[in-house]
C-alpha cells in the first residue's frame, strides 16, 4: 500500500511527505459496498479507498465534508456554512492581527507626523514636570513647514480635481454619431449634478482625503453600492483603516485587503434587517482606539473613548481575501468578501467577489489608491517622509531662536555667597519699579552677575532661511517665479521657468489624475449594475433616461476627469493660453480666432464661451462704443472741413478787400489828378485874367483911354 501511494505521488510531480512518527495503529475495518472497501486513513492524513478494479482513490482533504453553498450567485454564503463559521472568524482575525502588527512602525511614524503638523496649541513655557521641554521656560512650538506643504498641496489638488461645475468629463469612445454625441453631453451634465447634489458627501469627503494624500503618501477611495442608501457611493477611507498583508506593493497583488469600519449597533441592525448581514446575536462592543486615533483626538482636544459603554462603536472587518469553500473542482482558492465582527468573532457576511460569467474568477476591485509618490510599500511616500526630518530641524532651530531671545532679554543671574540673606532669590522688577538688595558691602556689579546668554546670531537666521527654502523645494510647493522682473519676459521663457518649478507637483498631479480616472471607471461599473439608482432618489432625473437608454449611453462613453494631467496649476494653464494667443496674433492665417478665444475663455473659467461670442453667420449688432468713436471721428472730420472752408472764405474775402482797396486807391488817384488839373487850369485862367487887368490898368494910366474888354481867348491863347 505504501509503495502504491509513493508511486502516485511521484507520478503527480508532488513532493512526498516525510514519514510521520509512528503511532498506535487501530485495526483496519473494511466495509465492502458494491465491491469497494471502506476508506482507510493513511498516517499522513489522506483517505484511501481501494476500488473493485484494483485502482486506488486518494482524498487528501481527510474526508472533511464541504458544506452545500447557495446556488444563487449574490446570496450571503454565511447563512449556509454552519459550524465552520467560528473557525473562519478566528483564523481571519488572527491573520488581520498579524497584518496590523506588521505595520506597527508605520503607525508610529504616522503618529509622530500628526504631532509635527503643529495643530495642537502648545504652552509656551512651563516647568520640567508638565512640559515636553527639558528645561523650565523653553519653547515648545513647532515649525509649520509640514503643515504649510500639506495645505498647499490640498488647495491645488482640490482646485484641479473638484471644479465647481463637476469633476467628470464624458468622452465618446465609439463612432462619432450625432445621437452618441448628444447622449455624451447630457450624460456629462447629469453625472456632475449627481456628484455635486445627489451625493453631497462626495466633495467634502474627497477634499479631506486629499490632505492625507499629501501628508502620508496615500489616500484610498472605496467605490461600492451602498445597500442602505441604495445608490453607488465613492467614499474615502483613511489609510490607517486599510490593512494589507506585509510585502504588498499594490492593491491588486495583496493577499488580504481589510477595511476596518467603526459602526454603531443601530447601523449593524439595519444591515441585518435588510438581509445584508447574518442575523446573529452579537456581544457588547469594546472599542479600543489605536494610536493614530488617539493622536488625532489629542490634536482636536477630545476624548477618543466614549463616556458610556453603550456608546462604543463596533469594530467591523470587511476583508477581501481568497478561500476554498469547495466551489472550484480543483480546490482553487477563490476571491470572497468576508465581513466579521471583531468584538464577538462572528461572521456576518460572505459573498462571492468575482463576476458571475468570469471563467478566470478574477476578483472585483472596489478600492482606488491615490498616491503622492510611488515608492516603497503600499502606503507610498508623502510629505511626512520627504520633509519630516527637515521639519524637526526647523522646529529645533525656531525653538533655539525663541529661547535665545527670551534668555537674552530676561537672563538668569548668579550672586555672591554674601548676598544670600534676602527675602527672595527671584527678582521680578516691573517697568519703572525697583527692588532693594543687600550686597554685604560689595559693589552691586561684583555681588550679582547676569548669565552670559547670547542673542540670536546671524548664522542661525541664515540656517533657518536655508531650511525653509530647502523644504519648499523638496515638497514641490515653492512659489512660482512670476513676480517682479518677469513682466517683460517672453512667454516661452516664463513657461520653462514654471515647468521647472512644478516638476514634482506635475508628477503628483498625473498620479492622482490616473487614480481619479480609475475611480470614475468603477463608478460607471456600479451604475451598470444598478442603472435605476441614477434617478431613484431624483424622479426628475428620469426625464432624460430610461434603463435601456442609460445602459447604452454608458457603454458608448468613457468617464474621465475634467482636470488636465499636463497642467498641474491654473497659472500654468493661463500662461499656455497666453502663448497660444500670441502665436495666433503673429500668424493669424494659421489659426482659427474663434477657437482660440473659446479655449482661452474656458481656461479663464467660462463654462460656455460660445454664448459670449458673436454668431459668424449673423451680422454683429452695432457697438455703442464703436458708434460713439465713429461719431466723434465724423464730427472731427466735419469740423476740419468747416475750418478749411472758413479759411478759404476768409482768403477770398481778403482778396476782395484788397481789390476794393486797390480800386479805391485808383479812384482816389484819379480824383487827385483831376483836382490837380482843374486847379492848374483855374490857376492859369486866373493868371490870364490878372495879366489882362494889369494891361488895362497900364493903358489907362498912360491915358490911352478905355480899352474894350478882351474877348475870350482861344485855345491857342489868341484873341477871338
Amino acid at each position: 500500500m505504501s509503495d502504491t501511494l509513493g508511486a502516485l505521488l511521484a507520478s503527480a510531480n508532488m513532493r512526498e511527505v516525510p514519514p510521520p512518527r509512528p503511532v498506535a495503529q487501530e485495526p483496519d475495518l473494511e466495509i465492502v459496498i458494491d465491491g469497494a472497501a471502506e476508506p482507510k486513513m493513511d498516517p499522513s492524513g489522506a483517505l484511501m479507498t481501494e476500488l473493485p478494479d484494483g485502482s486506488l482513490s486518494i482524498d487528501f482533504s481527510g474526508g472533511a465534508s464541504k458544506p452545500k453553498l447557495s446556488d444563487k450567485f449574490n446570496d450571503n454564503l454565511a447563512e449556509t456554512l454552519g459550524m465552520e463559521m467560528g473557525t473562519i472568524a478566528h483564523q481571519l482575525i488572527t491573520e488581520i492581527d498579524g497584518d496590523i502588527a506588521g505595520r506597527a512602525e508605520w503607525m508610529d511614524m504616522r503618529e509622530q507626523g500628526l504631532e509635527l503638523l503643529g495643530l495642537k496649541i502648545e504652552q509656551p513655557r512651563g516647568d520640567v514636570g508638565n512640559s515636553s521641554a527639558p528645561l523650565e521656560g523653553m519653547s515648545t512650538v513647532r515649525a509649520p513647514t509640514l503643515l504649510q506643504a500639506c495645505l498647499r498641496f490640498q488647495a491645488n489638488a482640490r482646485g484641479e480635481l473638484l471644479p465647481a461645475m463637476g469633476p467628470i468629463k464624458v468622452v465618446n469612445n465609439g463612432a462619432e454619431t450625432g445621437i452618441a454625441d448628444e447622449w455624451a453631453e447630457i450624460l456629462e451634465k447629469d453625472l456632475n449634478i449627481y456628484l455635486t447634489q445627489r451625493a453631497p458627501e462626495y466633495y467634502p469627503d474627497t477634499d479631506r482625503m486629499l490632505f492625507y494624500v499629501g501628508f502620508g503618501g496615500s489616500g484610498f477611495k472605496k467605490v461600492y453600492h451602498c445597500p442602505l442608501r441604495r445608490r453607488p457611493v465613492s467614499e474615502s477611507v483613511d489609510a490607517a483603516d486599510i490593512i494589507v498583508d506585509a510585502g504588498a506593493t499594490d492593491l491588486r497583488n495583496a493577499r488580504r485587503i481589510t477595511h476596518r469600519l467603526r459602526m454603531r449597533d443601530s447601523l449593524v441592525q439595519r444591515m441585518q434587517q435588510a438581509g445584508i448581514y447574518r442575523d446573529v446575536e452579537l456581544s457588547q462592543a469594546s472599542y479600543q482606539p489605536d494610536q493614530d486615533e488617539q493622536a488625532e483626538a489629542r490634536i482636536q482636544g477630545v476624548d477618543p473613548m466614549p463616556q458610556r459603554p453603550e456608546d462604543n462603536d463596533r469594530t467591523i472587518y470587511e476583508v477581501l481575501c481568497e478561500r476554498d469553500f469547495g466551489e472550484h473542482p480543483d480546490g482553487m482558492h477563490l476571491p470572497y468578501k468576508i465581513v466579521v465582527d471583531k468584538d464577538s468573532s462572528q461572521i456576518l457576511e460572505i459573498r462571492r467577489n468575482w463576476q458571475e460569467d468570469d471563467p478566470m474568477y478574477m476578483p472585483v476591485n472596489m478600492y482606488v489608491r491615490y498616491p503622492y509618490v510611488e515608492a516603497m510599500g503600499i502606503y507610498g511616500i508623502g510629505l511626512l517622509h520627504i520633509i519630516g526630518n527637515l521639519t524637526k530641524a526647523m522646529t529645533a532651530a525656531i525653538r533655539e531662536m525663541l529661547d535665545a531671545g527670551m534668555f537674552a532679554n530676561f537672563p538668569g543671574f548668579v550672586y555672591s555667597e554674601g548676598v544670600q540673606r534676602q527675602e527672595t532669590n527671584e527678582f521680578r522688577i516691573p517697568p519703572g519699579g525697583g527692588m532693594r538688595i543687600q550686597t554685604g558691602g560689595l559693589p552691586i556689579q561684583q555681588a550679582v552677575m547676569p548669565m552670559p546668554y547670547k542673542d540670536v546670531s546671524s548664522s542661525l537666521m541664515q540656517l533657518v532661511t536655508s531650511l525653509m527654502s530647502m523644504g519648499d523645494k523638496l515638497s514641490g510647493t515653492a512659489e512660482l517665479p512670476t513676480g517682479e522682473g518677469m513682466q517683460n519676459a517672453p512667454v516661452g521663457t516664463t513657461l520653462a521657468i514654471i515647468d521647472q518649478a512644478t516638476k514634482t507637483l506635475d508628477a503628483v498631479h498625473k498620479r492622482i489624475h490616473a487614480a481619479q480616472a480609475e475611480e470614475f471607471r468603477l463608478l460607471k461599473d456600479r451604475f451598470l449594475e444598478d442603472p435605476e439608482a441614477f434617478w431613484r432618489h431624483n424622479p426628475d432625473g428620469a426625464t432624460n433616461w430610461d434603463k435601456e437608454t442609460f445602459v447604452q449611453a454608458l457603454g458608448l462613453v468613457d468617464l474621465v476627469p475634467v482636470a488636465d494631467p499636463n497642467t498641474p496649476t491654473h497659472t500654468h494653464r493661463l500662461m499656455k493660453a497666453q502663448a497660444l494667443v500670441q502665436l495666433a496674433m503673429t500668424q493669424p492665417q494659421m489659426f482659427n480666432p474663434r477657437a482660440v478665444a473659446e479655449h482661452t475663455m474656458r481656461l479663464l473659467g467660462f463654462q460656455n464661451p460660445s454664448e459670449f461670442l458673436a454668431d459668424p453667420n449673423v451680422a454683429p449688432p452695432p457697438n455703442p462704443q464703436m458708434m460713439a468713436v465713429q461719431l466723434q471721428q465724423a464730427e472731427l472730420q466735419q469740423k476740419t472741413q468747416n475750418d478749411a472752408a472758413r479759411i478759404q472764405l476768409d482768403g477770398q474775402k481778403n482778396k476782395m478787400e484788397l481789390l476794393k482797396a486797390q480800386i479805391q486807391a485808383a479812384v482816389d488817384r484819379q480824383e487827385i489828378q483831376s483836382r490837380n488839373s482843374l486847379d492848374s487850369a483855374k490857376l492859369q485862367h486866373e493868371k490870364r485874367v490878372d495879366g489882362a487887368q494889369m494891361t488895362t490898368d497900364a493903358l489907362e494910366h498912360m491915358g490911352l483911354g478905355s480899352v474894350p474888354p478882351m474877348a475870350n481867348a482861344g485855345p491857342s491863347g489868341g484873341l477871338q
